[in-house]
This record gives C-alpha cells, sequence and structure tokens, in this order.
C-alpha cells in the first residue's frame, strides 16, 4: 500500500471537511485512485467464475463503513460535514454503522431544508450503491426521517 493510499479516508458526513487532507481537483483525485484500488481488489479477491467487479470483494465486507462511504464519494455525491463546534454545516449524505449495519442519512444544517431532500437523494445513493453491487433498502422512521440500511449481497 502506498503511503497515500494509508493516508485517505472516505467522507463519511461526519468530518470538517479540512480533516480529510485535500479539497477540489486533489480530492477528486485521491478518491480515483482509491477506487482503482478497490477494482483491483475485487478483481484478486473475487472469484474469476463469477462477476469479480460486480460483487463487494472480502476486504469490503470487513470494512463496510469506508466502502460505502467510498462509492459515494466516487459517484460526487456530496457528503454531509460538521463545523468545529460539532454542529452539521453541510447538506449531504452520512455514513454511520446502526448495530453492524451501514445506514445512509441525507442530512443538513438546521433549516437546510435537507428533509425535503431525503427521498430523492437516497434514491439516488441508492443507485450509486446498487451499481457496485451492494444491496439497499430505505426505510422511515419517525417525523418522516429516512435512510438506507446497505449491505453486501449473500
Amino acid at each position: 500500500m502506498t503511503e497515500g493510499a494509508e493516508r485517505f479516508h472516505a467522507a463519511t458526513g461526519d468530518e470538517d471537511p479540512s480533516s480529510l487532507g485535500q479539497s477540489g481537483e486533489d480530492r477528486a483525485a485521491a478518491v480515483r485512485r482509491a477506487m482503482d484500488g478497490l477494482w483491483q481488489i475485487r478483481k484478486v479477491m473475487n472469484p474469476a467464475d463469477g462477476r469479480p467487479v460486480s460483487a463487494p470483494a472480502e476486504w469490503e465486507r470487513r470494512q463496510p463503513l469506508r466502502a460505502v462511504a467510498l462509492a459515494l464519494e466516487a459517484a460526487g455525491i456530496s457528503a454531509s460535514a460538521l463545523g468545529p463546534d460539532g454542529r452539521r454545516t453541510t447538506t449531504g449524505y452520512r455514513v454511520s454503522l446502526v448495530d453492524g449495519i451501514v445506514r445512509v442519512e441525507w442530512l443538513g444544517p438546521p433549516g437546510s431544508k435537507a428533509v425535503l431532500q431525503q427521498h430523492q437523494q437516497l434514491q439516488h445513493c441508492m443507485r450509486a450503491l446498487q451499481d457496485l453491487g451492494w444491496q439497499a433498502l430505505e426505510y422511515r422512521g419517525a417525523r418522516q426521517h429516512r435512510w438506507l440500511e446497505v449491505e453486501p449481497p449473500l
């Protein structure tokens, strides 16, 4: 693994964007390199007689939070962000682990109207994840809050 790859962290939506270390074109290039690495992992680890790049590899299954965050960022979907005070500053996806299952939410700062965008944006996230072989289902909870639960196929 190269030095740059060791330091790469996909945006989960729970960090200050400056903590990711790069912005703009440098960040986009780092995400492309990470996805290229992921494709290589899939080619090497997935069975040759199956569909080697169309399903999550064992590495992704062991680190689903990182893999899902990378997939969303690579799809060009904006991540939410937190400011130094811990308050949400940007509308976008947030990836977390809840009871061992990856949860994707669409969140924003107070007054951002992110709640009105949830269904449409989560559907966009779902399509991006399904294109990479993940299974995603949308749920709706209290006060119409929506989220995706994401898992690799069995």
